[in-house]
């Protein structure tokens, strides 16, 4: 009786077989998300990953160089201080920099709130504000860029106050991070432009307000390790 039963039940494996490749062969080619995250959403994270192996390899070397220079590194406190009411102060610049840019983190993660809310009006608003942080952080930028290149002489290739390979570690890794922050401003503008105008208000769908927040949030991030390992070491 049970050699009958499994007779029976043998031709039955070749259509379970068949089945399961035509199922599987259907879910590889259909349309179909494993992780249930937009398109826009997942190319921003993959992007963001890729910089920060660029950010990454920039900070190493820029370490590694510091570590074996045989010339004496330059003091930050006293290559980036501001000369106030008749006296240097340390790092004031760099100060206002980190907490406007840190400010502008804040006024984005606001933007977001209110976009899923439906609030495109508070929302572009906020946006507009994080622009122009971001705006303000690059004019300073662009002044500490000035001060140092017409008033130290610091070039990329030498630098009088000790290490040569300071001035080419600080253009090179500050330069790159203020591109990213002109490249956010720009983005950002044009976000709150559309928001403003109305064009995400059909679809009722405002993630790129969310993307454009993940990139503004790594660009604060980043800001954050630089001015720990270049600023303040």
């Amino acid at each position: 009786m049970n050699n009958t039963a499994t007779i029976a039940a043998a031709p039955s494996s070749p259509t379970l077989a068949a089945n399961g490749w035509r199922g599987l062969i259907a879910d590889w080619s259909s349309d179909r998300q494993a992780f249930h995250v937009s398109w826009g959403k997942a190319m921003m994270w993959i992007f963001l990953l890729s910089d920060t192996f660029v950010f990454s390899c920039f900070l190493t070397g820029y370490m590694t160089v510091r570590i074996s220079t045989t010339m004496p590194w330059p003091n930050p406190s006293e290559v980036f201080a501001l000369h106030v009411g008749g006296a240097d102060i340390p790092l004031l610049l760099i100060a206002i920099m980190t907490f406007v840019l840190i400010t502008s983190s804040g006024t984005m993660a606001m933007a977001v709130n209110f976009a899923y809310r439906g609030d495109r009006v508070n929302a572009a608003t906020l946006m507009l504000v994080t622009a122009t942080f971001g705006e303000l952080f690059v004019g300073m930028q662009a002044f500490e860029w000035s001060k140092l290149i017409l008033e130290e002489g610091v070039r990329p290739w030498g630098n009088p106050m000790g290490a040569a390979q300071f001035g080419s570690a600080f253009f090179m890794i500050t330069g790159f991070h203020g591109l990213h922050v002109s490249a956010g401003v720009v983005f950002l503008f044009v976000v709150a432009f559309k928001l403003m105008r109305g064009d995400y208000e059909k679809s009722g769908n405002y993630q790129i307000v969310e993307i454009a927040g993940l990139y503004w949030h790594f660009v604060d991030l980043v800001w954050v390790f630089i001015f720990a390992l270049f600023y303040l070491w």
